[in-house]
C-alpha cells in the first residue's frame, strides 16, 4: 500500500509539474520589437526594385506594377500555395510506409496462469513468464487502403480545379492593379502638366490680392468695388489651391502601385494615343463571346461547378465497402520469443452499415452543392453579360465626354491667350488675368479627368472580356524585356474583332 500510495503522488506531481511548463503567457510584442520587425519588411519590399531611371512611361509603370506590386506577389504566393496543396495532395495517394520503433518496461514480471480447456480446471503446471519485462520491439509495414485512395483521388482533382481558381483570381487581380495605374498615371500627368501653371497663377493672384488691399487701405477706389475684387481673387486663389491638393495625390498613388518609394520624386512621360475609340469598334456580340470564355469571375464559377461535382462522387463513394491490405516486417528482442523476426500481411473488408442511413443524406447534401455552383454560374454569367453591356456604354460616354472637355479646354486655352496679350499692353486688370487663367486650368484639369475616367473605363471593359497582356513568366522577364511586351499587348488590345 505505502508504494503504491507513493507511486500516485509522484504521478500527481508529475501531471502537476507538467500543467505548470504548459501554461502559455499573454507576450505583446514591444515597441522596438515591432519597428525593428516595419523596418526590415519595408526593406525586403524595396528589395531588388532598381530605381526609376529618366522619365517614366505608360508601358514602363504597367511593367514595374506587374513585377514589382506587393499585392500582385502575394496573389504569385497564393497561386503557388495552391500548386503545393496539389502536389500535397497527390502524394496522399501513395500507400503509406511506416516505421515504428518502441520500447517497453514494467516493474514487476509478466507471470500468467492456465486453465484446462475441458475441465476448466487450474492447470497442474507452475505459473510461468511469457514476456520480459523491458523489451524492444520494431516494424515497417506498408498499407494501403482503397477507399481512402479513391478519396485522395478526388480531392487531387479538387485541388487542381483550386490552382486553376487561384489563377483567375491572380488575373482578375491584374486587371484591376492595370485600371489603377492607368488612372494613377494620367493623374501624375495633369499634375505635372499643370504644376507650374498653378504656382504661377496662384503666386500671380495673390500679388494682385496685395494690390488690391493696398488700394484699399489708400482709399483710391470705392471700398465695396475694392473688397468685391478681393472677394473674386480669393475664390480663385481658394479654387487654385483645391486643384493643387487634389494633384499632389497623384504621383503617391503611382508610386504606391508600382512599388516605389513614396518620397521618390520622378517625371512620367504623356502618351501620345491617350484617348483611343477603338473598343468601340468592336460588335457587342464580339465582346459577349470573349466574356463568356475569357472573364476571370465566371471561369472560377465553372472551375467551382467542377469541384462541387467532385464533392458528389466523394460521397457516393463513402458508401461503398473498404478494403484495405497491409505487409509488415517485425523485429523484437523478447527473449522469450522463440522467433523474434516474422513478417505479416492482411486483407482486410469493412463497410460502415450506418452510411445505409445517412449515405442518403450525404447525397443530398452534395447534389445541393451542384446545383447551387450551377446557379451561381447561371447568375454570374448574366451578371458579366449585363457588365460587358454597361461598361462599354460608360466607355462610350466617357469618350464624348473626354472629346466635349478638349474642345472647352482648347476654347479656354485660346481666351486665356487673348487675355495674356491685352494684358500686356495694359488693357485687361490683373483680376480677369488670374480668373481666365484659373478657368483655363480647371479646363485642362477636367480634360485630363475626363481622360483618366475614360482610361478606367477602358480597363473596365478589358477587363470584362477577360483582355490581358500575354506575357510570359513575369518573375523571369527582365523590367526591359517586360515592358516591350506590355506596349505589344496592350496596342493589341483594340485590334480585336
Amino acid at each position: 500500500m505505502p508504494k503504491k500510495l507513493a507511486a500516485i503522488g509522484a504521478g500527481a506531481l508529475a501531471a502537476a509539474l507538467l500543467a505548470g511548463c504548459g501554461t502559455v503567457q499573454v507576450q505583446p510584442l514591444s515597441a522596438d520589437a515591432i519597428q525593428k520587425q516595419a523596418a526590415s519588411d519595408r526593406q525586403a519590399a524595396y528589395a531588388n526594385v532598381p530605381a526609376i531611371a529618366g522619365k517614366l512611361t505608360m508601358d514602363e509603370a504597367i511593367a514595374r506594377a506587374l513585377k514589382y506590386n506587393l499585392d500582385r506577389r502575394t496573389r504569385l504566393m497564393e497561386e503557388a500555395l495552391a500548386m503545393n496543396q496539389l502536389d500535397t495532395a497527390n502524394l496522399d495517394m501513395l500507400p503509406k510506409v511506416m516505421a515504428n520503433a518502441g520500447y517497453t518496461w514494467r516493474d514487476q514480471e509478466l507471470i500468467t496462469r492456465s486453465v484446462d480447456s475441458v475441465t476448466g480446471l487450474p492447470s497442474l503446471a507452475n505459473p510461468y513468464i511469457s514476456s520480459e519485462r523491458s523489451h524492444a520491439a520494431y516494424d515497417l509495414g506498408l498499407t494501403w487502403n482503397m477507399l481512402d485512395f479513391g478519396m485522395s483521388y478526388l480531392t487531387a482533382k479538387q485541388s487542381a480545379d483550386r490552382v486553376l481558381i487561384a489563377a483567375e483570381r491572380r488575373r482578375k487581380a491584374m486587371h484591376v492593379l492595370i485600371a489603377d495605374v492607368r488612372t494613377a498615371f494620367w493623374r501624375t500627368v495633369s499634375a505635372q502638366k499643370l504644376k507650374n501653371d498653378v504656382k504661377h497663377t496662384i503666386h500671380m493672384a495673390e500679388a494682385a490680392l496685395a494690390d488690391a488691399r493696398k488700394v484699399e487701405a489708400e482709399r483710391l477706389r470705392s471700398p465695396v468695388d475694392t473688397l468685391r475684387y478681393q472677394r473674386q481673387l480669393l475664390e480663385n486663389l481658394r479654387l487654385l489651391e483645391s486643384i493643387e491638393q487634389e494633384l499632389a495625390s497623384g504621383r503617391v498613388e503611382l508610386a504606391a502601385l508600382i512599388n516605389a518609394p513614396l518620397e521618390q520624386q520622378f517625371d512620367v512621360v504623356e502618351p501620345q494615343d491617350g484617348a483611343q475609340a477603338g473598343l468601340m469598334e468592336i460588335p457587342v456580340v464580339r465582346l459577349e463571346e470573349l466574356a463568356v470564355t475569357q472573364n476571370a469571375d465566371l471561369r472560377e464559377q465553372f472551375y467551382n461547378g467542377r469541384i462541387a461535382v467532385e464533392e458528389t462522387r466523394k460521397a457516393m463513394l463513402r458508401l461503398f465497402p473498404n478494403l484495405s491490405f497491409n505487409y509488415d516486417l517485425r523485429y523484437d528482442t523478447d527473449k522469450y520469443l522463440i522467433n523474434n523476426h516474422w513478417n505479416d500481411a492482411g486483407l482486410h473488408l469493412s463497410w460502415n452499415v450506418m452510411n445505409l442511413i445517412s449515405g442518403p443524406a450525404q447525397k443530398r447534401l452534395a447534389e445541393a452543392g451542384v446545383k447551387l455552383a450551377d446557379q451561381r454560374r447561371m447568375a454570374t454569367q448574366m451578371s458579366v453579360l449585363t457588365q460587358v453591356h454597361l461598361s462599354r456604354l460608360q466607355y462610350q460616354i466617357a469618350y464624348r465626354q473626354y472629346q466635349r472637355a478638349d474642345q472647352i479646354w482648347q476654347a479656354d486655352a485660346r481666351i486665356a491667350e487673348h487675355v495674356r496679350n491685352r494684358q500686356e499692353v495694359e488693357a485687361q486688370s490683373k483680376l480677369e488675368l488670374v480668373a481666365n487663367n484659373t478657368t483655363a486650368i480647371l479646363s485642362l484639369l477636367r480634360r485630363y479627368q475626363s481622360l483618366a475616367q475614360l482610361q478606367g473605363a477602358a480597363s473596365k471593359l478589358q477587363a470584362t472580356v477577360g483582355m490581358e497582356p500575354r506575357l510570359g513568366s513575369v518573375g523571369e522577364l527582365s523590367l526591359e524585356q517586360l515592358t516591350r511586351d506590355v506596349g505589344t499587348s496592350m496596342r493589341d488590345w483594340s485590334q480585336v474583332k
